[in-house]
């Protein structure tokens, strides 16, 4: 019975070129109209380019070195991660490009095309000289028939938390071209920027992996600055006081200098005194100030560029000639089945 049925599903490959032929006139019709529908689609589409930095930060560690080390790594496990005392590990930087507050501080990036036609600002650069496809523009007019008036006052400071819908779509857009990558195995970030001008791609990773550097410093350093800010406070207080104890010792030595009085010699000795532990304050204080700025520059981290950002020279996308060629063949394919519908059926 089954013998009979896998003869009965048996193709006949003949008949399927035979009915093929027959009906050949249909692709000349169907392949040359997904031709051209797919090359108006395809060409409206406009090209973008990417690049890609990557750098490695300094990180604290203890375990990481050794068989340990090499044994977790084969494993996909960074001991540094494991052992480092900050709260915010490499692995974490990526879902920096989650912040809004981050995001917005990119708006400044300064950016030019590489015809020199367009200079201005990242923000402005998405928000007003972006291309794109030609049936988006009759969309955008009808929306702006129907869109209400921005009531945003001009210039006043943007919260990153709380934004109008224009400035949301840009972070919408930022996150969308902007992407952070850590390797779990080495630590090293990598950062990809994709842009639809090559010298705007360049100039935003390497003004983004900037940033980077300087968030992770800010964070590696807040505690050993906000140390270093008490302790100099502390040193200006402990100078003005000694300052003034020794200066009423000296008015006070000037004016008895010629005094026998054992009242006026005792009052000198507590001054004296005074204005000596003053002294050892002072210098005990600022003793633990040049350890405390001693620490601001060991923890500020070393950063290794490994791969800088370069102009890419042809775009990443899209892919014309393959969009255009699988097209095709999906046509083909969809008119044979159409064509052997009745023998498949």
């Amino acid at each position: 019975m089954e013998e009979n049925n896998k003869e009965n599903v048996r193709v006949d490959y003949r008949l399927v070129a035979q009915e093929i032929m027959k009906r050949k006139k249909l692709f000349l019709k169907t392949l040359p109209i997904a031709f051209i529908l797919s090359c108006g689609y395809i060409l409206s589409l406009p090209r973008y380019y990417t690049t890609e930095t990557t750098m490695a930060p300094e990180t604290e560690s203890s375990l990481s070195g050794g068989t340990l080390g090499s044994i977790a790594s084969t494993f996909g496990i960074n001991l540094d991660d494991m052992q480092t005392s900050d709260a915010i590990t490499p692995l974490l930087y990526p879902d920096l490009m989650e912040d809004n507050g981050f995001i917005v501080n990119m708006f400044n990036i300064q950016v030019k095309t590489k015809d020199g036609k367009i200079n201005t600002n990242y923000h402005d650069y998405l928000q007003k000289y972006q291309k794109a496809p030609w049936w988006t523009y009759p969309i955008e007019w009808i929306k702006k028939l129907f869109k209400k008036p921005d009531s945003t006052a001009k210039g006043a400071e943007l919260n990153p938390y709380d934004l109008p819908k224009k400035e949301d779509e840009v972070v919408q857009a930022i996150a969308n071209d902007v992407k952070f990558k850590t390797d779990k195995k080495t630590g090293v970030i990598s950062i990809n920027v994709t842009a639809q001008d090559p010298l705007v791609c360049k100039i935003v990773a390497d003004s983004v992996k900037e940033r980077l550097q300087e968030f992770i410093t800010q964070y590696r350093t807040n505690k050993a600055r906000t140390d270093y800010a008490y302790y100099y406070e502390l040193v200006q207080q402990a100078k003005r006081e000694y300052e003034k104890a020794r200066q009423l010792y000296a008015s006070m030595s000037d004016a008895n200098s010629k005094a026998v009085l054992r009242s006026v010699e005792l009052k000198l000795e507590d001054m004296e005194n005074d204005m000596q532990l003053k002294f050892n304050t002072y210098t005990t204080i600022n003793t633990q100030l040049q350890a405390s700025k001693a620490k601001v520059q060991e923890r500020t981290p070393a950063f290794t560029t490994l791969k800088g950002a370069a102009v890419p020279i042809k775009p990443a996308g899209p892919k014309r000639m393959i969009f255009v060629a699988v097209m095709l063949v999906l046509t083909f394919f969809g008119t044979s089945i159409y064509i052997l519908r009745d023998i498949i059926a």
